[in-house]
């Protein structure tokens, strides 16, 4: 979050050659954050596309291991932290661009003057002469996975059980569904709990970086802050 600069001096209007160089900055921020949009689809698409290889072979043949969406999952670890680090500089563009928008083009286009001229400008001259992330690791993180990430581990999850309870034939009960998790001299219980500690680590990851969220949002000022 960004807070407003301690100098709070009259800024003056700026003249028809800065208005055209703010234009041709916001032009430049849309372009940036247009681009690492583009590198978030990319590693959102390779998670997708590794998780299509892992069902493919999962599901080649009543004999075919589990073992790939147990690997899978912790590939998705890797894209995921990949995309938080790829997020948070998205979301640098991405602010200072709606920023752009919400203080400068909307008093243009509804004909109001912004309240706060000086005050913007100056959190946003700041932003520039400071640059800094607005969100950390974890909280870009946390979003991903809320966005995104959440469809993918859920498909992950209900795949792997699906193959413990129907490969090679229905499990008649419960026990029968543990023994099949068992990996080499891993008893099939271990490898369950972890399973179900790793989906348990992205809940909580997701819904406590919802409410970190929505504390910061809640408590910044409209016109004090990004991100």
């Amino acid at each position: 979050m960004l807070r407003p600069a301690e100098d709070t001096r009259e800024i003056p209007e700026l003249n028809a050659a800065e208005l055209g160089a703010i234009a041709h900055l916001y032009r430049g921020e849309i372009y940036r954050s247009t681009i690492w949009r583009t590198r978030l689809d990319n590693t959102t698409n390779w998670s997708i596309v590794t998780l299509g290889i892992a069902l493919s072979s999962t599901f080649s043949s009543r004999e075919a291991s589990a073992l790939p969406l147990i690997l899978i999952g912790m590939l998705l670890a890797v894209f995921l932290g990949l995309e938080a680090r790829r997020y948070r500089y998205f979301n640098v563009w991405r602010a200072r661009a709606r920023f752009l928008e919400t203080h400068w083009y909307v008093p243009i286009l509804n004909g109001k003057s912004a309240k706060d001229d000086a005050g913007w400008r100056n959190i946003l001259a700041e932003d520039y002469l400071h640059p800094r992330h607005h969100i950390s690791f974890v909280r870009a993180a946390g979003r991903r996975i809320r966005r995104t990430y959440i469809w993918i581990i859920v498909i992950q999850t209900s795949a792997y059980i699906g193959k413990l309870a129907i490969h090679p034939q229905m499990a008649a009960h419960l026990d029968e569904l543990i023994e099949r998790a068992e990996i080499g001299p891993i008893p099939g219980w271990v490898v369950i709990c972890c399973g179900l500690a790793y989906n348990l680590c992205w809940v909580v990851l997701a819904v406590t970086t919802y409410w970190l969220d929505r504390r910061a949002h809640g408590t910044r000022p409209s016109a004090g802050g990004m991100g």
